[in-house]
């Protein structure tokens, strides 16, 4: 046991209601961010609002400015559905609201390429801390309403770390393979940024998710036991990777099985996958998981393989009943899902796995 497993909870009352959850009944966690913001048709001055409307940040002008690269001027913000926590909170509000609505006890925070790393494509690296802090808020501001109107139903907020758009473990460059676009403390420091802004809005727990290179992780989950460390308290922390193709690996390589016990250090609340495929191709993955992992198994699945135009044609009723077969053959503790869901999916999935058993983790041999 490290160091950082033996700190206090930050909220001890919070972590405990989490675990009881999870002893009594398989948790549902909410659909996909992108998915539903789709749907309104924003456009580029829907994304930068007020505050981005000139180019520049208003409230973040670096000195001796100049409209240039490095600033967001330059960069078209539309598709940057991070930056609508602080120009259309009322979207994401909503947003999660709907969920919650359709049964969801966990909600995501829209904060999914808030990293340095990734705000860089837009020329917003400046705001991850507070994309982070202002994501976790928004949703914990609607947990709470809801859990208000329903007190016996506790409602949590995951803190959402993506996977960046950077892979420490494989080079860009065909003609380079010692090559790497990121290193180790790169990924670090971003996540380390990231982490502590989820903290501090009010993340109930952490997630490190849609994870296709374990290295990545593994400083992900570095960097959060610094950030945990320095404030002599831990949340709860969940990782979840994404299986790339038919061949049930994950882009660096490692099979369901391997990545567990690549990560199984870390002890997590929860391991699971997500993303890539639906949840019929990844039945036998999180099979494997169910098996091997001796804590939580999480799946949050898209809604189909993507159609010729990108889109997900799977129905809430297919879906629903394929998840159900995952939790009657007690492979669930959390289940949700990822690209291409809707509140509709989620509410059908949170029917079809009602009052059945949450998968109880073995009680394994420790390798060593």
């Amino acid at each position: 046991m490290s160091t950082v497993d033996t700190l206090p909870w930050l909220n001890p009352s919070r972590a405990a209601a989490l675990q009881q959850a999870l002893a009594e009944r398989i948790l549902v966690i909410d659909g996909a961010m992108g998915t539903m913001i789709q749907q309104h048709g924003l456009e580029e001055a829907d994304y930068r609002g007020t505050r981005f409307a000139e180019g520049f940040d208003r409230d973040n002008v670096p000195d001796g400015h100049a409209h240039g690269p490095g600033c967001g001027c330059a960069h078209d913000q539309r598709g940057n559905n991070d930056l609508l926590s602080l120009t259309r909170p009322d979207i994401i509000r909503a947003i999660h609201a709907g969920y919650l609505a359709a049964g969801a006890d966990l909600v995501e925070t829209n904060t999914f390429n808030s990293t340095t790393i990734s705000l860089a494509d837009y020329g917003l690296q400046h705001l991850a801390r507070e994309l982070n802090e202002t994501g976790a808020r928004l949703a914990r501001e609607v947990c709470d309403a809801a859990e208000a109107g329903t007190p016996g139903k506790p409602r949590f907020v995951i803190g959402v770390i993506g996977p960046t758009s950077r892979t420490a473990s494989l080079s860009p460059d065909v003609n380079r393979p010692g090559f790497r676009a990121i290193s180790f403390d790169g990924l670090r420091d971003a996540y380390r940024e990231a982490a502590e802004g989820l903290i501090d809005g009010g993340a109930d727990v952490l997630m490190v998710e849609t994870v296709f290179d374990t290295l990545n992780a593994k400083a992900a989950l570095f960097a959060i036991a610094e950030a945990f460390e320095a404030r002599g308290a831990r949340l709860p922390v969940m990782v979840s990777g994404t299986i790339t193709d038919a061949s049930g690996r994950t882009l660096s390589g490692q099979t369901a099985e391997a990545f567990w016990y690549s990560l199984r250090h870390a002890e997590p609340l929860a391991i699971g996958l997500n993303c890539a495929l639906g949840a019929r191709d990844l039945r036998a993955h999180v099979d494997v998981l169910s098996r091997v992992a001796d804590t939580h198994v999480s799946t949050h699945p898209n809604a189909g393989l993507p159609n010729a135009f990108g889109g997900y044609d799977e129905t809430p009723e297919d879906m629903a009943k394929v998840l159900r077969e995952f939790a009657e053959a007690g492979l669930l503790n959390l289940v949700g899902g990822c690209c291409g869901t809707t509140p509709a999916h989620i509410a059908a999935i949170a029917d079809a796995v009602a009052g059945l058993p949450p998968r109880v983790p073995p009680q394994l041999e420790d390798a060593a």
